[in-house]
């Protein structure tokens, strides 16, 4: 995208509008990303890498605390009859073990979901709508 913006070919008109549109393309990627990564309780944002002390202390208890197995990609080294002298890299599909905590913001919002790994919030995102 850079070259094209440094051809001297291209009008003023035309280098403005591509640039208007990479401007675009970046905010379209990392707004969703950053907005859905906080929980609003009483006035305070709690969001990823906080703990879960402080999660407590800004929102209380949840309604629902669930133990859930995340399926991650994980790269391990396995040392196979059949390949002597050097280990294989192998890509696997495992387990992590994470626990979700659910919150109530209200009638007619949605609910709030907390994935809590090692010992930090690893994610927050919406859950279905309250009633």
């Amino acid at each position: 995208m850079r070259s094209l913006l440094t051809q001297p070919a291209l009008s003023g008109t035309c280098r403005k509008t591509l640039q208007l549109l990479a401007a675009a393309l970046a905010l379209c990627t990392v707004l969703p990303a950053q907005a859905s990564q906080s929980l609003r309780c009483n006035g305070s944002l709690v969001g990823k890498g906080d703990s879960p002390v402080t999660l407590l202390q800004k929102c209380g208890d949840p309604i629902y605390r669930q133990g859930v197995c995340v399926s991650m990609l994980q790269l391990g080294w396995v040392v196979t009859p059949y390949r002597p002298g050097s280990p294989a890299a192998v890509l696997a599909n495992q387990c992590v073990p994470m626990e979700e905590w659910t919150y109530d913001r209200g009638p007619g919002t949605f609910l709030g979901v907390v994935r809590i790994y090692n010992g930090a919030i690893e994610s927050v995102r919406d859950g279905d709508r309250s009633r």
